[in-house]
């Protein structure tokens, strides 16, 4: 697996995200990726070879191995992995059609004409909505592999002795996994940092929706404000022409004569 393209993409669409989704990609890429890398693929590589079971019969240690491990650990989650960093290109796809048409419009109309978008990597219209779609899928990715891990293995547990009665196996099986504390304490660990990274993502949900809400109510306040102050701006320019009207029409008394004052 390239996990160099990977590292690529989480650095690449680090530059859209908030402060949740910037935390999300390190938690990712240091408690996730590098660990997978490190230490788990180490831990679970020899899991088949030193899974020991009690008895001689052909197949039987295959079999048992097979129905206490029908997926592997390892290959569980990388892909789980996979499919939680994918939705961080389609933001990344979303600006690069944004620049592009941007380009095409100032190649049509000039490089003085209106732009179409003031920053193509602020999440406004569709690429709000992209990117809160994307939150949502990371969500249901980690909690359905979340579930998919406890429903396989029946919980988190690995004990330290199995009993195996599968066919072709003439009787119940001891069998023994091969360092079942250390399995046990990656698996948890891998577990706690995806309900982690579901906490991140659901905070990083909430923090847009709020913000998106407050930006509605301060532009509906600002344009009651305008607006009454275009009312209020209007009855006053009323009340002057009312009253410069009412100074006009009042006739002037005009001064009496000279031989009526003398009278």
């Amino acid at each position: 697996m390239n996990w160099a393209f990977l590292q690529g993409l989480l650095s690449g669409v680090n530059k859209y995200s908030t402060a949740f989704g910037r935390v999300w990609l390190s938690i990712v890429f240091l408690f996730r990726v590098m660990v997978f890398v490190v230490a788990a693929e180490k831990v679970w590589g020899d899991e088949q070879k030193d899974f020991k079971c009690n008895t001689a019969q052909p197949g039987c240690h295959n079999v048992c191995y097979d129905h206490f491990f029908p997926v592997s650990h390892v290959r569980l989650w990388a892909l789980q992995l996979i499919f939680v960093t994918c939705p961080s290109l389609l933001v990344v796809m979303h600006v690069a059609y944004r620049d592009d048409r941007e380009r095409k419009h100032r190649l049509k109309y000039g490089e003085n004409c209106r732009r179409l978008y003031q920053n193509t990597g602020k999440k406004r219209g569709g690429l709000w909505w992209t990117y809160v779609l994307t939150l949502v899928f990371k969500i249901g990715v980690d909690a359905t592999f979340v579930y998919l891990l406890y429903h396989i293995y029946e919980g988190y547990d690995f004990p330290s002795l199995i009993k195996c009665e599968q066919k072709p196996c003439p009787n119940k099986v001891d069998c023994f996994i091969a360092r079942p504390t250390e399995k046990r304490i990656f698996t948890i660990f891998m577990v706690v940092t995806s309900l982690a990274c579901i906490f991140l993502s659901v905070l990083e949900i909430l923090y847009l929706v709020g913000k998106r809400c407050r930006e509605c109510f301060s532009s509906v306040q600002n344009s009651r404000q305008v607006m009454t102050n275009t009312l209020s701006s209007g009855s006053n320019l009323m009340d002057s022409n009312n009253l410069k009207g009412t100074c006009k029409s009042t006739p002037e008394t005009p001064a009496p004569s000279y031989s009526v004052a003398i009278s």
